[in-house]
């Protein structure tokens, strides 16, 4: 207990470290990119004369040296003020708060199947790796690595929108269950997540079905498998008690690398099913040269991978007992 108490502090003294670079650098790309944010408030406005750009320019600090703005905004991160939103006015904690519930519960379903069914489907095809299934699940696999994201959720919209449309193809609520209880809210946001989950989970799910399958198809030529079987132990129990466990670890290391991944991979999924997250917040950002709001979500993306990251190094110890006392 106390080694992995020393790991998780030493992790996240290093994480204090990777966020302010990563801060530093995604402040000063976006403050690069060409345009002006005051022309795009001054047009919302209703006006772009030179004396309604300095006060806009004066309101929002845009008058102030690249360098001072940077540790000015830097001072009040560190307090958790990251500033007002340009384009709704409101502070931008306030706006990734409302937003990080739908993309947190997109990214970890999208993520859960993809390891759970992957995993699965890996594992049966190990089992007889010359059979006619194992063949189906490694076209499957092909298959899905080679399906863009967003051209997968544009393929599931045409199907369940236009040919079948018995789920829901845009949005997490239904207008008409506004008011309902807590079950039937909870089954109508399952209903609208499907598709978007999905889509997410398809790619990944075709990355980790063949990842298992090799993996397992390593593990189960081990000496020790074959030790489990001369003792005559079933199939099934040397398969999932003693094979499983280890053919986990490289799974576990590429689902704590992917997840940055699917973080992007939701920017492109919400705005196709219009999921109100934090992808569709970024996009908003982008399209109206919100730099508060689209730093602030650069930012807390960063951090959620940096969590991610944390929790595949304690998952480490929790699948191998030898790295215990390291």
């Amino acid at each position: 207990m106390r080694r992995t108490l020393m790991l998780v502090s030493r992790r996240l003294a290093l994480a204090a470290g990777l966020v302010l670079a990563v801060l530093a650098v995604n402040f000063m790309l976006i403050h690069a990119a060409p345009g002006d944010p005051a022309l795009v408030i001054a047009g919302e406005m209703g006006g772009a004369d030179e004396a309604t750009m300095a006060t806009i320019r004066k309101t929002y600090g845009l008058d102030r040296p690249l360098p001072e703005q940077f540790f000015t905004y830097l001072g009040k991160s560190v307090r958790g003020d990251l500033g007002m939103s340009y384009t709704y006015n409101r502070p931008v904690s306030e706006l990734i708060l409302d937003r990080l519930g739908p993309t947190v519960l997109l990214v970890l379903t999208a993520l859960m199947s993809a390891i759970v069914i992957g995993t699965g489907l890996g594992v049966l095809a190990s089992r007889r790796p010359d059979s006619f299934g194992s063949g189906v699940v490694t076209v499957f696999s092909l298959v899905g690595y080679a399906m863009p994201v967003f051209w997968t959720g544009i393929l599931l919209v045409i199907l369940f929108g236009k040919v079948w449309p018995v789920m829901p193809i845009a949005g997490m609520r239904d207008v008409r269950a506004f008011g309902a209880g807590p079950w039937e809210t909870a089954l109508d946001i399952a209903h609208h997540l499907v598709l978007p989950a999905a889509t997410l989970a398809i790619v990944y799910l075709a990355q980790y079905s063949r990842l298992a399958r090799a993996s397992m198809l390593e593990v189960l030529g081990s000496d020790y498998i074959r030790t489990a079987r001369a003792k005559g132990l079933s199939d099934a129990v040397v398969t999932f008690k003693h094979a499983l466990r280890n053919a986990l670890m490289p799974i576990v290391t590429i689902a704590g690398l992917q997840f940055g991944n699917l973080i992007s991979g939701a920017v492109l999924v919400e705005t196709v099913f219009s999921w109100p997250g934090l992808g569709t917040l970024a996009l908003d950002a982008i399209l109206g040269r919100d730099y508060p709001t689209l730093l602030g979500v650069l930012t807390f993306s960063a951090m959620l991978v940096i969590v991610a990251n944390l929790v595949t190094d304690l998952s480490y110890r929790w699948i191998d007992p030898r790295l215990r006392g390291r």
